[in-house]
């Protein structure tokens, strides 16, 4: 089902593996599902990015909607772009599975992941490109910033729930640090045994789960805060329900039933629930986002109880 959309130039796309020049090739990764303006948007900025003649660079779009609803929106773009944009499609909802399709159609030497609801500034690959050679990393990831598509209730502000930790650049990370949401690795990463995102965690955790794996293998990861990328927010995902509800489905990944994690909860979740009537009195978004937490906890081991797992629709 896979189909080369658009071309460098010269209107022939690029094969899978294959390294364009001496300079180097990055292929920008992108899963998306049934979201076309977010997608548009997406493509019209990474068709501008700043090289400094020190690489070359296509995107790649797995669509995870069988219906290939994300199609017509990448052939408009590719047939406009100085770059090869791919379209390929991963009919099965499932988040591990599309980010897999994606990185089976990348070529070259580095692989760089973002998400569809994501917009990077013009020099987000060339920052994270010189922090992966100044460090010496196999990838390097950036900041995610939070933009709201309309005015977020004050406790969601003041209480930074959309907020994620950003640190120093030159920062070697932890796995719980990692993520896929604006990351650049060395395509070669993909080519070792084993390493694809695993179908179980197709709820979420695939990145993870990814990083945790490939770390025990002795790779190593930097932090670059200076290549940050800006993630729509929608008023949805502002709402009380939406967040408690995303908390409790966070435990489905299968790491969080390993031993440690739930040990952790089974100490966390009657901690939290001594203390939030206390945490109340300090205003809601303090004790929001200590319930976010219980849920958090609460979702690891209702995952284990009833022996449900990672798999399934995005």
């Amino acid at each position: 089902m896979e189909q080369p959309i658009g071309a460098t130039h010269v209107g022939v796309a690029m094969p899978p593996g294959v390294k364009t020049n001496e300079r180097g090739h990055i292929t920008v990764c992108v899963c998306t599902y049934k979201r076309p303006e977010l997608l548009l948007r997406l493509l019209a900025v990474l068709t501008t990015q700043e090289t400094g003649g020190r690489f070359t660079y296509s995107v790649v779009v797995a669509d995870s909607d069988h219906l290939e609803s994300a199609r017509a929106v990448v052939a408009d773009c590719a047939a406009a772009a100085p770059i090869a944009i791919r379209y390929c499609v991963e009919p099965r909802r499932n988040i591990a599975l599309a980010r897999n399709k994606a990185v089976e159609h990348a070529s070259g030497d580095f692989v760089a992941l973002i998400d569809d609801d994501e917009e990077p500034a013009s020099d987000w690959l060339i920052r994270l490109l010189t922090a992966l050679e100044l460090y010496g990393a196999d990838g390097v990831l950036g900041p995610v910033i939070p933009r709201f598509s309309t005015p977020p209730p004050d406790w969601i502000v003041r209480g930074r729930i959309h907020e994620r930790p950003s640190l120093p650049t030159g920062t070697w990370l932890r796995w719980k640090q990692t993520r896929t949401a604006n990351v650049l690795v060395r395509r070669g990463i993909f080519d070792e045994q084993g390493n694809r995102f695993r179908v179980e965690y197709g709820r979420g955790g695939e990145d993870l789960d990814f990083f945790r794996r490939t770390m025990a293998m002795g790779r190593r990861f930097v932090w670059c805060a200076e290549a940050g990328v800006y993630e729509v927010v929608p008023a949805e995902r502002c709402r009380r329900a939406y967040l408690l509800k995303a908390a409790l489905l966070r435990g489905r990944a299968p790491y969080n039933q390993e031993p440690w994690p739930v040990l952790t909860s089974l100490f966390a979740i009657p901690t939290y629930a001594v203390a939030l009537p206390v945490l109340l009195a300090f205003g809601q978004h303090v004790f929001m986002r200590y319930l976010i937490k219980e849920c958090d906890h609460l979702g690891r081991i209702v995952a284990l109880l009833s022996g449900q797992r990672g798999t399934g629709r995005v």
